[in-house]
């Protein structure tokens, strides 16, 4: 045989051994994608009209077992949140047996927070999650690009997959 000839047959062999290595070798596993909001957020969402009154976000809340409503305007979009802690200071008119309070007919513009945090559904967990604990809110509504409501995220919501989904990858 001639040395090109030999050279070419090293070579040859020498890529062989090294595709055989190659395959050999545990591939890292492909990094799972993270979790989103779309993933844990509640859909569809218990909302109510900005025209709506405080007697009736309190009975929503008491019949439905949430602690968070989002308010809408007459389109559809966001324009605030209230929460039974809002309503705490009503709570004794509220829960009148004869007649609610004046404060029943309050409307919801009145009381709810206005200045509402929210966040897409492909926002990731983690950083909805530490907006959650720097702001000190328990409710993320989840919005559209039209801002129309598509979801919530609560504190109970993460907690809940904790619990039932553990362990959770949060990490990309």
């Amino acid at each position: 045989r001639s040395k090109g000839q030999e050279r070419q047959t090293a070579d040859h062999a020498a890529r062989l051994a090294q595709q055989a290595y190659q395959q050999q070798v545990p591939q890292a596993p492909a990094p799972k994608p993270a979790l989103l909001a779309q993933d844990l957020m509640t859909s569809p969402v218990t909302w109510l009209p900005s025209d709506s009154t405080l007697l009736e976000a309190w009975t929503v809340m008491k019949r439905t077992g949430i602690h968070h409503l989002p308010v809408t305007s007459v389109h559809g979009t966001l324009v605030g949140i209230i929460s039974s802690h809002d309503l705490l200071p009503y709570a004794h008119e509220l829960e009148s047996v004869n007649s609610p309070g004046s404060s029943a007919g309050y409307k919801l513009a009145r009381v709810m927070s206005s200045r509402v945090l929210s966040a897409t559904p492909t926002t990731e967990i983690r950083e909805i999650a530490l907006v959650m604990l720097d702001e000190h809110v328990s409710a993320i509504p989840i919005l559209d690009g039209s801002r129309h409501l598509v979801g919530i995220l609560t504190t109970s919501d993460i907690l809940r997959a904790i619990v039932h989904r553990s362990p959770l990858e949060l990490w990309t």
